[in-house]
């Protein structure tokens, strides 16, 4: 995919534009003692800061899913960006003098130099206290999509699919907004004018008469220690005579001033002491790990961790002349050799990586090449050539000696590379399989294998009329239950000697894409064996969800049975649950006909004397027909070619769940132990899964007798 194609602008309240809209909003501050100030209707030079993004993630305008802002990958100008009003550059309200990124937040800090109505405009409605916030153009280079069921890391917090990423983007301005989205930004603007140098030196030695060192504060500590200052100015109140802990009468952002004081005080302390561990652990040695470190807000474990990754031998990647073949790469490159779709590859992988795989190194990447880069990132050479047992050894020992020196963080490992390559072609034979459950079957989660039980809450009684005393009279409730317990199927893996010698990827696959496929089969089967086995007659006459006798075979009038049926069903009082039918499951027998009275407008069914002859057909489009084989006779017991079922929208009330372990949706693949005595690896694959009838209103089972 080219960068082109990536391209989106990253704008505030354009929605109609060609690039998709992201809106990186963040409410501002209470602004105290704001004043036009200056010479006729030009106001006074103050000084704003913002913490304008805080690094989550944002349900914006145009996107269909929420959006996070990579900070790693934000590129900001050394030169001042403007600052505007509604994202007008004709509506100029001044223009930065810092933009810096610490840790997950993006500070912004300048200058309210705009010579307008505008920019008093902003001074005199922060003075009356409008909550303006702040919103910030950019440009997104590179936005890469997270689907459902699958993570991304970004500003050192971990998201949830779906959700757009945008790994490379552009700082473009930053304007004042009434509206934004980020609740957890702020924005401060200084409460008088910029004085000269000498007001500059009276707030410094006031910061050394509190007890702080200028040098150890944040920008945001120093905001809120000069905007005491100014109060305390204005006020005719600086006095050095009167001790801080009698201003209790002042407040800062609706905190007492000698509250807000010892606050700042604290987190000086602790910032200072934890600057002097960065430097202690760095001891001058990792300067850019050391300013990165303090810039990012990293704890000492971090920042240890990082030293020691530095400190060890390079084990993610292997250079060659100036490139580097990254673990991503080699993934990426095996995925293709495999014959997964290059389309279907470029969504999991950035387009960087991408091209390595594509590259000549990489392009058509067996089992050799990444044995031959797993023993190149241990530091290890071989003579390139046939791979025989030595070859084999000499990989596995280097794969152990990167996992176990990297301490967790090795990139490239022999059975890592494998393990997410067979995930990938297992994900790819699931999802390949046309499964049919997902339409009338709810799916949930559980914490362990015990059996879980479910309730269906129903109140006893309706609303009545509240008598002239006003009271109300209590509601009952009684509970339905259901259960339900989860299984696991798997199978193991075996990479073996043959299979490396022979250079043999896809013989290696084939069981991952059986996995992957009969664990589809699997749960698909669970579901019908379930439904045709009526456990505890759940369709029958007594549950009024069963039709059965002469004319209920598929056709109009059976409909028109059925869906009064499912229409009539009501909960333990007799009271109706107003619950519809939404999906017509059928056998393929009666596929077509579904299908044609789902679709067909004008039918005529008979013409026997006597019978209706409908000119048009009522139910076109009612509900969606789905078909599937298990329920034909000779491939279950108890399926019929005759017999049909309506169901309601599972999302509503479900006659049929489906239950997995702890969110994992899909089977999983993950290495094993192999014996001493195998010169191969292993690795496990597995899903985790139960089926239970639900709540018998949820559904009508037709026999579909002539």
């Amino acid at each position: 995919m080219t960068r082109s194609e990536h391209a989106k602008l990253i704008r505030a309240n354009r929605p109609a534009q060609a690039g998709r809209v992201l809106n990186l909003c963040a409410p501002v501050g209470e602004w105290s003692n704001v004043e036009g100030g200056g010479e006729g209707d030009k106001p006074a030079l103050r000084r704003f800061s913002m913490t304008a993004y805080t690094g989550g993630a944002m349900a914006l305008a145009g996107w269909p899913h929420p959006v996070v802002i990579d900070l790693a990958g934000l590129q900001v100008s050394a030169r001042s960006r403007p600052i505007l009003k509604d994202h007008n550059r004709s509506l100029i309200v001044g223009h930065t003098d810092s933009v810096r990124i610490e840790g997950s937040q993006l500070l912004v800090s300048g200058v309210i130099s705009g010579a307008g109505p505008i920019a008093r405009e902003i001074i005199d409605s922060s003075r009356n206290g409008f909550p303006w916030q702040a919103s910030l153009g950019a440009l997104a280079e590179r936005v890469e999509f997270v689907p459902k069921g699958r993570k991304a890391v970004a500003n050192g917090r971990e998201f949830e699919g779906p959700i757009h990423v945008a790994r490379r983007a552009t700082l473009g301005e930053i304007s004042f907004v009434a509206l934004g989205a980020d609740e957890n930004t702020s924005a401060q603007v200084a409460a008088t004018a910029q004085g000269d140098k000498e007001v500059t030196m009276d707030f410094e030695k006031w910061l050394e008469a509190k007890g702080f060192v200028a040098a150890d504060l944040t920008d945001a500590q120093r905001e809120s220690l000069k905007a005491m200052y100014q109060a305390e100015q204005k006020a005719g109140s600086a006095d050095p005579g009167i001790p801080p802990e009698l201003n209790n009468d002042r407040f800062v952002n609706n905190e007492p001033e000698n509250e807000a004081i010892g606050r700042i005080r604290a987190e000086a302390a602790v910032e200072t002491k934890r600057i002097a561990e960065i430097r202690r652990i760095c001891a001058g040695k990792h300067a850019d790990i050391e300013a990165k470190a303090i810039a990012e807000g990293w704890d000492v474990t971090r920042t240890e961790l990082e030293v020691l990754r530095e400190e060890r031998p390079q084990v993610s990647g292997v250079r060659r002349g100036g490139d580097q073949i990254t673990a991503s790469a080699i993934e990426a490159a095996l995925c293709l050799s495999a014959g997964l779709p290059e389309k279907q590859v470029g969504i999991w992988y950035d387009e960087r990586t991408m091209n390595a795989a594509l590259s000549r190194e990489l392009r058509g990447a067996g089992l050799h090449v990444l044995i031959y880069e797993v023993i190149r990132a241990a530091g290890d050479y071989v003579r390139p050539g046939r791979v025989d047992n030595e070859t084999i050894r000499a990989a596995f020992a280097a794969n152990r000696r990167l996992i176990e020196a990297a301490a967790g963080f090795s990139t490239i490992s022999l059975s890592g590379i494998l393990s997410n390559v067979a995930n990938k072609a297992m994900l790819a034979a699931y999802e390949a399989v046309e499964s049919t459950v997902g339409f009338f079957c709810s799916e949930t989660d559980v914490n362990d294998f015990k059996e879980v039980t479910r309730y269906r809450m129903t109140g006893n009684g309706v609303f009545e009329k509240v008598g002239p005393d006003g009271e109300l009279k209590h509601a009952t409730l009684t509970e339905e239950s259901y259960k339900n317990r989860i299984e696991t199927y798997g199978r193991m893996i075996a990479l073996t000697r043959q299979m490396i010698i022979n250079d043999d990827l896809g013989a290696f696959l084939q069981i991952p894409r059986i996995i992957g496929r009969m664990s589809a089969l699997a749960r698909e089967q669970a579901v019908f064996e379930l439904l045709l086995s009526n456990p505890n007659n759940f369709f029958s006459v007594g549950n009024k969800n069963f039709l059965s006798g002469v004319d209920t075979s598929l056709s109009i009038d059976a409909l028109t049975l059925a869906e009064e049926t499912f229409a009539n069903q009501t909960d333990a009082d007799g009271k109706p649950i107003l619950v519809t039918s939404a999906v017509m499951l059928v056998p393929t027998s009666l596929k077509v006909t579904a299908q044609i009275l789902m679709t067909e407008t004008r039918i005529n069914e008979t013409t026997d004397v006597g019978k209706p002859k409908p000119a048009a057909n009522p139910h076109t489009g009612k509900w969606k027909p789905v078909a599937s084989p298990y329920l034909n006779a000779q491939n279950l017991a108890g399926g019929s070619p005759k017999a049909w079922y309506l169901f309601a929208n599972p999302a509503d009330v479900a006659a049929i769940e489906i239950a997995y372990l702890r969110g994992k949706r899909t089977p999983t693949i993950e290495s094993g132990e192999s014996d001493f005595n195998v010169l191969g690896m292993q690795w496990r694959g597995y899903f985790d899964f139960g089926v239970a009838m639900q709540d018998f209103r949820a559904a009508v089972k037709v026999k579909g007798e002539a």
